[in-house]
Parts: structure tokens; sequence; C-alpha cells
């Protein structure tokens, strides 16, 4: 079947299925699934807009809501996983997945499911280390912490995967697997992205869980954006037992969704003809989540993970035979997930602005009545029932005071030492005033000002000259051709150029005379282009 994945989606979603379309008709093909790398941003109304951690003159409505509302139905089921630019307070309504729009379906903080025989797996977020140990614990209305923390990945998501013991075809996660780029050409990345090369050389660039992640399930396929460059690689493994051929997996990150940009790319993926064409229930998946719901944790609060050290009951909690056979019985045998979406929160209307609208914690009857049929916890009742009984409200205010100056030097078990970067002048860095944001401030979408308006209609019309590295199939799917490297090389040379003086203008004198710099909050993946860029 023909799966159409995608970078940082950034709520463009006409443009997206537009673009597919396109491609339909052009290549006289029918395009079977969509899977989005995060940034998807399913953007309601105006409260979603604030649970979105950029800056107020980034947030922009885009075109999520006319899904959501019913004014459009996505053409091609979607399937997608969150970033770190989402509205946050939507996707926490559905921490196991769910739909947040007909026909578009969401992972959940972790997920697996099958489509067509095809096993897809995601997870969603960053990696942050002084949250990685910390349980759910943020709520809508969220402060400059939370609304941060909300999605950065947790070491209990992990551990759920971790307990899959069947193979794994297709896996997404938005930041990328740590050590990936060392697969692929390296040089050719940093020749488009020269500031990646001091976290390239000192292996800080990714996320050291989702490298854990590639090294357990070893995927057909593994999917990421973040970055916003294509990049393509081929990571061979190791045997894992005597006598059997090592698996290899084809890695593909995205762009964001942009004219003249390489977001968008068909792969032929083999599928089982006599699988049921709806989306489905993964039966291990479902197994682990029920064996492992006793050790949810709504709290701010680090914890290690159940492991075979001797100070542990139980530490493997993968799927037995019976709990397997268990599921299938609850489930009649009908694994086919019910398309049971519902509307939870007012739609944006343009014609009636709502801009002191306040976003609300919401308990998503999707996430009831999936928790009911399988006797899981409700993480949002959960947390419901923690700040009812008021037990927690101080410890959240405490931990708010102290997270701004303890948590980065909380122990990790992953080394994140990015103290080399902080030198380095990153022209695709987004320089943002003393406004008092943390770190990920500066992670906002560079979209043009409210004051100037994108004109989509007339600079997406360069999309439709797609380049013909939009159709691949799955043989050629983690290698670009040398003509398309070296055109893309050179137009992002000039532009770094560009940047380069630009950042380099940045740059004044202070009162005495010396070379001074607004601070950069945000010293790990510079991703963001400049505004000037993103208008090419």
């Amino acid at each position: 079947m023909k799966v159409a994945v995608a970078g940082c989606c950034h709520g463009e979603l006409d443009k997206l299925y537009e673009t597919l379309e396109l491609l339909q008709r052009r290549n006289n093909v029918r395009i079977d699934l969509l899977l989005c790398c995060g940034d998807f941003q399913a953007v309601r109304n105006e409260a979603d807009l604030r649970c979105m951690a950029v800056s107020a003159k980034y947030r922009h409505m885009q075109t999520f809501y006319r899904y959501y509302s019913g004014e459009k139905k996505a053409p091609v089921l979607t399937i997608f996983i969150g970033g770190n630019h989402e509205a946050s307070n939507h996707l926490q309504e559905l921490p196991y997945g769910g739909w947040v729009a007909p026909n578009i379906y969401y992972l959940g903080y972790a997920g697996v499911v099958k489509y067509r025989g095809v096993r897809i797996g995601g997870i969603s977020g960053i990696f942050k280390s002084h949250d990685y140990k910390k349980g759910h614990f943020e709520c809508p209305p969220y402060n400059q912490q939370t609304v941060r923390s909300a999605y950065h990945v947790r070491n209990i998501e992990v551990f759920k995967l971790k307990q899959l013991k069947h193979p794994m075809d297709i896996f997404m996660s938005h930041d990328w697997p740590r050590s990936i780029y060392h697969y692929g050409n390296k040089k050719q990345l940093l020749k488009m992205k020269s500031f990646f090369r001091q976290e390239v050389e000192n292996n800080t660039l990714g996320s050291p869980a989702a490298s854990e992640l590639l090294q357990h399930f070893q995927p057909t396929y593994w999917f990421s954006a973040h970055l916003h460059v294509k990049f393509a690689a081929l990571m061979q493994h190791q045997a894992n037992i005597e006598g059997q051929l090592p698996k290899a997996t084809k890695f593909l990150a995205l762009d964001k969704c942009l004219p003249h940009r390489d977001f968008l790319q068909v792969i032929n993926i083999d599928h089982d003809p006599n699988a049921s064409d709806s989306l489905e229930y993964d039966t291990e998946w479902l197994a682990v989540l029920k064996a492992t719901n006793s050790l949810i944790n709504v709290t701010s609060n680090a914890w290690n993970m159940p492991e075979n050290n001797g100070l542990h009951a139980k530490w493997d909690y993968s799927a037995t035979e019976g709990a397997l056979k268990k599921i299938m019985e609850e489930l009649s045998h009908n694994l086919k997930i019910p398309c049971n979406f519902s509307v939870t929160a007012a739609c944006y209307d343009p014609y009636k602005l709502q801009k002191n609208m306040e976003p609300v914690h919401i308990i998503n009857p999707q996430t009831t009545e999936f928790c009911a049929k399988f006797g899981l916890t409700d993480i949002n009742d959960r947390i419901q029932q923690v700040k009812e009984e008021g037990s927690v409200r101080g410890e959240y205010e405490e931990e708010e005071e102290m997270d701004s100056t303890e948590s980065a030097e909380e122990p990790s078990e992953y080394y994140t030492d990015n103290s080399g970067l902080s030198s380095s002048i990153n022209p695709d860095e987004i320089m943002l005033d003393e406004e008092g944001g943390d770190e990920d401030q500066s992670t906002c979408s560079v979209d043009p000002s409210p004051d100037h308006p994108p004109d989509f209609s007339a600079s997406f019309s360069d999309t439709r000259i797609m380049p013909d590295s939009m159709m691949i199939s799955s043989d050629d799917a983690i290698d670009s051709t040398k003509e398309d490297l070296e055109k893309s090389g050179v137009s992002e040379q000039t532009e770094e150029k560009s940047l380069n003086e630009r950042a380099l203008k940045r740059i004044g004198k202070n009162e005495n005379g010396n070379s001074a710099m607004k601070k950069i909050k945000r010293r790990n993946q510079a991703i963001y282009a400049t505004e000037d860029e993103d208008k090419v």
C-alpha cells in the first residue's frame, strides 16, 4: 500500500491534503494512509492557541478547526503523534490515543495500532532529561513551566513500549533518535545545517530515549521530523539471536510544510491483502497497558521504572499468551477501533472571535469509554481527583518555584551535556527579547506575523511543482539522488550564507565597546528557520 509521510504539519491541513490530491492525480495513484510526525497542531479555538508553547505573535489558527467542526473531512486516514508545538490541552484529553476529528487519529502519549496488517507505533513529544522521570501531572490552565513540560517524553511511555516483543513495521518519533545521523549522509546534513555540527560531534543531537527504542524495536521504518530538514539513513542492526539474520531500519526525517521544502514522501509498504481496511487495536499493546496500569503517576515527583536490580518484585510487564487471549475475548474478536469522535470544545468561528477564551481541563468521552472497556485509569480523571482532594495543590506551586532553578540539575540516566554549544551562533535560532519565558520559548514556528499574514494561495502554488523525491519506493526510501542532494545543497548553502550574515548583524556593541549579543534561550537542537527563509 502507498503510505504518505509528512514532517511538521504546523496546522496546515488544507495544504497538506491539497498536495496529496495533486500527487494522486499527477501519478495516477491512491494514497492509503497519511502519517504525520508531530507538530500537528490540532487547534480548535482561541483557548487551544493559548496552550501552544510559542510566542503570542506566532499563534495562528490555521485550518484544523475546519476538520474538527465537520466543515471538512480528511480525505485519507491520518495518524499522527504529538511534537513540541501542539495544543497540549486538546491532545491531553486523549492520553491513550483517539480521534481528534473524523478520520484523523492521534496515537496518544505513546501508542501502537494496526492498519491493513501493518503495525504502526509512535511516541509523542520531545526528550528533556529534567522531566523524563516525572509523571504526567500537567493540566490546563498551564503556567510557563507546564505548558512546556506537558509535551516532554516520560520514562513510563518508553518503559511500556519496551515491554513489546512482537516485530514493529513502522515507528514514529518527533525528535530524531540520537546517533542516527552517523548512518546517513552526515556530510550533506552538515552542509545544509552547519549549526548541527557541534551537537553531532558531541553526539548530543537527538533523543536518547528514541535511540533506546530504535535499538529495542529495530523496525523496518522509522520516521521523524522536528529538525526541519530531510535526511535519510540506513541502520544495520546486530543480530539478537545467533543464526538469525540482522535487521535493518530505514530512517527518514522530513521538513516542515512550506513551499520548496521536502515535507512529504510517499512510500510503498507491504501489507496483508486479507487484513481489514479499518484502523485496529494492537492486542499486545492493550495487554501491556493493562499490565502497567498500576505504574501510572500523576505527580511531578521523579521516579524510576521497575528493573531487574533486586529492588523490585516485578519488572517484566510483557504480554502473556493468557493476557492476549483475554483481550480478544473482551473485544469479541473485533479489533476495529470505534469511530467515536465527539466534539468536546467550542470550535473557532472567524466571524465571532473569542480572544479571551480560557482553556479548561476536559475529560474526553473517548478516553472514558476506552478506560472502562479495558479497566484502565483515566489519567485526567486521576489528576482532577488529586486536585479536588487538595493534596498536591501546594506541591504544584512549590514545584513551579523549584523548576526554574533546580530542574536542570536533576540526575538523569542519559548523558546530556550540551555545555559546548554555548559559543555557537545559530542562524536558524530565533532571537527573543527578554519576555520571561524559559528555554523552549525560542522553539516557536516562525510564521509571518499577524500584521503580515501569509498569502498561501500564492505561495503554495509553487508546491505543485514538487521534487521527484516525493515519490519513492520502499527500496530507495533511505536515499536521495545525487542530483537532488547537490541542488538542495547549493540552495541551502546560499541561504545559509545570507543567514550567517544576518546573524552577525545581530551582534552589536555594548556600552564598553565589547561585542554583545542577546541571550539565546535554547541551546539544544536549533531548528527553526528565520522569517525571511520561510518566505522563500
